[in-house]
């Protein structure tokens, strides 16, 4: 059995909820509250595994409660409810340690899988609000990329390639359809530009840096 805690400051949905809730078998409402002050000493009180937490709420905000119900009761788990998938109330939601982010409009079916995962000890989030979280990672992963990018032109790149793999000069040249002289001017280049000083050392270097593969 669930025990779960509802924390809105807007009656007809907090009724509405323990309404719908109550009729689940595996599911037990040991409370509710309409501000985050009230929440917070009652769940330290009644100690629910699962808080649903209203975002704004008088006397102490959502987040404020959410951050620390987390941080005193981390067994507690909670799931930020709103009607905002602005990336910001997010952003603010998970770093008070909300294990969840539900919207309003989400029908009873997800809200109820939602509360059956976090009581597990997992997390879930709204698909409105996983589409928010998985554009910010990529975007936060393409400045990473752009943060590393290589030192190297496209041909010393190239000629790092045929190297690691263990290609001598004359190997790397034909490759490339390129002067021997100039491999060896590549890699002049390169080991100046990574300040390595053996082969050993540029391959160490390079794999590390996700500059390329050994595939």
């Amino acid at each position: 059995m669930i025990k779960l805690f509802i924390a809105d400051d807007h009656e007809l949905f907090r009724e509405g909820l323990k309404s719908l809730l109550s009729r689940e078998k595996d599911i037990e409402i040991v409370g509710s509250a309409s501000d985050g002050l009230e929440a917070v000493n009652a769940v330290w009180r009644l100690k629910p595994e699962v808080v649903l937490m209203d975002v704004t709420m008088p006397n102490m905000n959502g987040i404020q409660a959410t951050a620390k119900i987390c941080s005193e009761l981390p067994d507690i788990a909670v799931i930020v409810i709103s009607m905002h998938n602005d990336r910001r109330f997010i952003a603010e939601a998970l770093k008070a340690g909300a294990r969840g982010y539900v919207l309003k409009e989400s029908s009873p079916e997800l809200m109820l899988d939602a509360i059956r995962t976090v009581s597990r000890n997992e997390v879930f989030f709204s698909p409105k609000v996983c589409t928010v979280l998985v554009s910010d990672y990529l975007r936060l992963l393409g400045n990473e990329e752009v943060g590393r990018a290589s030192p190297l032109s496209e041909r010393e790149m190239e000629v790092l390639q045929l190297l690691v793999k263990g290609r001598n000069g004359k190997q790397v040249a034909d490759a490339l359809s390129i002067s021997k002289n100039t491999v060896d001017t590549h890699r002049r280049r390169i080991m100046d530009k990574l300040g390595c000083e053996s082969m050993a050392e540029l391959t160490k270097y390079a794999i590390r840096e996700g500059f390329l593969t050994l595939e």
